[in-house]
């Protein structure tokens, strides 16, 4: 693991659920993450399996944050408390994974 001082990627993966929850989460979480040092940076939906171990999932979200520290605000903000469950409800299969934000891969190279 590479831990950075800067940017970190959040990249989300899920499918949606038979409700409207995941729909009322957008509505307002795309101002809430931008409060808290986010930004929406991709937006896509499933095409298909090319090489891997993680089962196809409907949507993916990008979201790249100022800092850990940003996201974390974001995450554990108690104002926030009546909003993660509309995402937690209104997906299935959900993967939140955290990346830091290389300039190039020379940093995980030298690892190997």
């Amino acid at each position: 693991m590479v831990e950075g001082d800067g940017s970190v990627y959040a990249l989300n993966l899920f499918d949606l659920a038979d409700n409207d929850d995941y729909r009322a989460y957008s509505r307002r979480s795309v101002a809430e993450v931008q409060s808290h040092g986010g930004r929406v940076i991709s937006l896509g939906a499933f095409r298909r399996a090319e090489v891997g171990d993680v089962a196809p999932r409907q949507v993916m979200v990008l979201v790249e944050w100022d800092s850990i520290e940003a996201f974390e605000s974001y995450r554990d903000d108690p104002a926030l408390a009546d909003l993660h469950p509309l995402r937690e409800n209104g997906t299935t299969g959900y993967v939140w994974h955290l990346f830091d934000k290389l300039d190039d891969l020379r940093p995980i190279l030298r690892r190997s």
